[in-house]
């Protein structure tokens, strides 16, 4: 028993120390492009890193399957490579039992990235949201409101976060009709801003219902707030992992579409499954009987295009599940299961060779 944990022990820590490694070198190369491609739209060096670092944590769940599977690789290169593969297996260890530990270390993985990863990335991301994480209509923001008094309808070609959580709108239009639609009053303002007393504009352009045009100071109080605003138009990644279930439910009960938010939540949930399955396929492409001239280079090639085939599966069953094709827990759940099938069919009958 003590021998078996010493084992896992050390298993685990060449897995995570080749996943260490891979996530390095990924996360260090897409940091400098993001730093260098954000670095005219922001005003300081400090700032853009900060901007680089929000950005990196979006795609790290993008691409960590991918890493886990090269880090197992390079684990298993490295225990190929200095006779200890060959030692266990000469010691009669299945692959079963070397294969344990890394998959739980994968598993552990997954379980660190939707619980504690995804919901600092979100925080972050949402920080300074601005109109390119939101769902658009026809590439602009709408809101509606209705009152006892009639309608009040804002159309807005951009949306930023100010430093108090209010909303700022840009290059805005307003329709303010009344309970048989006639058009009342046109406004146009560069800028309007939604706090939860409503909305404002320190400077507008007012038409009334015959056409005469004013400049102006504007405020109206309205029921829509910043928070129903994000909660319209957020989307389904930029909302954490433990806020998705009340937020289906709230979304769900006023009858706004949640099946992206469905495939979303899904996703994060059985994460440390889809970590399993690409862990087992690393572990498919590391079997070898070779004690040395190991081909590492060809298998991690064939690995890297095989990675692509599985995201492009991956892909096509979140298609189907975002668009109603297949149940979105069914969209999920089917790709790391067929991965881990055929993965685990390889291994067993090249145990049997």
């Amino acid at each position: 028993m003590a021998t078996s944990r010493i084992l896992n022990r050390f298993l685990s820590r060449r897995f995570f120390s080749g996943v260490g490694l891979v996530v390095l070198v990924v996360c260090g190369i897409i940091f400098a492009v993001t730093f260098v491609e954000r670095l005219p739209s922001n005003p300081t060096a400090v700032a853009t890193l900060m901007d680089s670092w929000t950005r990196l944590l979006e795609y790290i769940p993008m691409f960590l399957p991918l890493t886990v599977f090269m880090g197992t690789l390079v684990a298993a290169y490295n225990l190929t490579k200095s006779s200890e593969m060959i030692i266990m297996s000469g010691a009669g260890l299945s692959t079963y039992q070397t294969a344990r530990p890394i998959l739980l270390g994968a598993a552990l993985i997954g379980i660190f990235a939707t619980t504690v990863l995804n919901p600092y990335s979100v925080k972050l991301s949402t920080r300074n949201i601005t109109s390119d994480k939101l769902q658009l209509v026809a590439g602009s923001i709408w809101l509606r409101e209705e009152s006892d008094n009639g309608y009040i309808t804002l159309i807005s070609k951009g949306m930023q976060r100010a430093g108090n959580n209010d909303l700022i709108f840009t290059d805005s239009t307003i329709y303010i009709q009344n309970k048989d639609f006639k058009l009342q009053q046109r406004i146009y303002a560069d800028a309007v801003t939604l706090s939860d007393f409503g909305l404002s504009s320190d400077s507008v352009k007012s038409w009334n219902k015959n056409g005469k045009m004013t400049k102006t100071k504007w405020s109206k109080e309205t029921k829509i707030n910043p928070q129903t605003v994000l909660d319209r138009y957020l989307q389904p990644d930029q909302i954490s992992f433990w806020q998705l279930p009340k937020f289906i439910h709230k979304m769900e009960s006023i009858g706004i579409p949640v099946r992206g938010h469905w495939v979303q939540f899904w996703t994060l949930l059985f994460l440390p499954l889809t970590m399993i399955s690409m862990a087992v396929l690393g572990v498919a492409f590391s079997q070898t009987k070779q004690r040395r001239n190991y081909t590492f280079g060809v298998k991690f090639a064939l690995g890297i295009v095989t990675c692509f085939a599985v995201y492009f599966l991956i892909s096509l069953f979140n298609a189907l599940g975002a668009s109603g094709a297949l149940p979105p827990i069914l969209a999920i759940i089917a790709p790391p299961l067929i991965i881990i099938a055929g993965a685990g069919t390889f291994i067993a009958g090249f145990d049997t060779m």
